[in-house]
């Protein structure tokens, strides 16, 4: 086994998607299947908040305790109908060429934070530094990933890159017309959940890979999880939210109010696929 490389695939899905990311984290270790030393990390969006946490070595309970903490001054925030409009015909009018689509995207966010739609960049990495414990890259192959707003270029950045490590994590939760972008290297980078929700071909080559995936379908040119792990040859596992877990996260996957459901939740699904993982992951 010691030659059997582990990678951990952590997909996009608010705030909602850390909480049920992390409870499903504490779950399986809880059952004696612990994912969190894989030799590769991967974070998109909610995932790179949960991928940067745990690869900086914090323990799984403490952050699972800290989703259930009441969220005192957080508001929601929301898609608006003219946003997800914008997201349509962006989908439309790119007529599945995937860079094309990110592009028309990353206009849609830098003419939302241009109209004062979105907060501050810097309120933004206010929050985002508040949720990680360190802002200093971990000695792990940690990938979190972005996509520049003018071009569309999709990156994976890790602390080769010479980003900081706030500004990576933040960019990668840009989502377009709710957040603003944010600046790295004097470009505007998003979401790096507008290439793919989990980006887990990053994983290929990897001979262990289990992905979270608060969203594993693909919409557009979005690339779904299993469209992307199909044909690699690795043992995978593919865990997103069942019928309790999907309850419990709601239809607004932006709200601070549903986090702490949605971290029992996933814990209370991780008993239910542990097996599976657990295959994937020790054969």
């Amino acid at each position: 086994m010691t030659d059997q490389r582990t990678a951990l695939v952590l997909g996009g899905g608010g705030i909602t998607g850390i909480a049920w990311e992390i409870g499903v984290l504490a779950g399986l270790a809880e059952a004696g299947t612990d994912l969190t030393g894989a030799d590769l990390v991967v974070g998109t969006s909610a995932g790179s908040v949960v991928g940067a946490q745990i690869a900086s070595g914090a323990g799984l309970e403490t952050l699972y305790a800290r989703q259930l903490e009441p969220p005192t001054d957080e508001k929601a925030a929301r898609m608006t109908r003219a946003a997800l409009a914008r997201y349509a015909w962006a989908v439309l009018r790119s007529r599945g060429r995937d860079v094309e689509f990110r592009r028309r995207v990353g206009a849609l966010a830098l003419a939302a934070e241009k109209a004062g739609l979105t907060p501050t960049e810097q309120e933004r990495l206010d929050v985002i530094g508040s949720r990680l414990l360190s802002t200093e890259w971990p000695d792990r192959d940690l990938r979190i990933t972005a996509v520049d707003a003018e071009t569309g270029e999709f990156r994976a950045l890790d602390r080769s890159s010479g980003v900081p490590l706030l500004q990576a994590v933040a960019a990668s939760c840009a989502v377009p017309g709710v957040y603003p972008p944010v600046t790295i290297d004097g470009r505007r980078y998003v979401d790096g959940g507008m290439r793919s929700a989990a980006n887990a071909d990053l994983a290929d080559g990897y001979d262990r890979v289990v992905v979270l995936a608060p969203i594993p379908r693909g919409v557009g040119p979005l690339a779904s999880v299993d469209a992307q792990v199909t044909g690699m040859v690795a043992r995978v596992a593919v865990v997103s939210p069942d019928e309790g877990s999907r309850r419990a996260i709601g239809r607004n996957v932006l709200d601070p109010a549903a986090r702490a459901g949605s971290a029992r939740a996933g814990r209370a699904q991780a008993a239910a696929v542990v097996s599976q993982v657990a295959e994937a992951w020790q054969g």
